[in-house]
């Protein structure tokens, strides 16, 4: 997600915000996985949807399409706390945080059960 007012020509890392709970992940050196169309997916929320939907084996049915792979699937979601909600499937989830635990650019550990 891109703060207001964007820059296209000059986008700075504070412009650059998580699509999940709108904090501006990169210009704060959180942890981040962009997705489709520069969907982003902070590392905070990613521990908390993988607890959620992995962990847990719990999460929400709906008929929107994830943010991250703009796909809809029958798999349960976990939603964001920012207006238009976002939503990001099981499969995302997994693999998003399967590449934050094997990046050496970011300190981030995919939770343990």
């Amino acid at each position: 997600m891109h703060r207001e007012g964007i820059n296209d020509n000059n986008v700075q890392p504070e412009d650059i915000l998580c699509d999940f709970c709108g904090n501006t992940a990169w210009a704060n050196d959180i942890p981040c996985v962009e997705g489709h169309q520069g969907s982003i997916v902070c590392g905070n929320c990613l521990t908390v949807a993988y607890t959620e939907l992995v962990l847990a084996e719990a999460g929400a049915s709906t008929e929107e399409t994830c943010r991250m792979c703009l796909e809809h699937r029958d798999d349960p979601v976990w939603a964001g706390a920012v207006e238009p909600v976002a939503s990001i499937c099981k499969r995302c989830a997994k693999q998003a945080s399967a590449v934050l635990n094997k990046s050496k650019q970011w300190e981030w550990a995919k939770p343990a059960p």
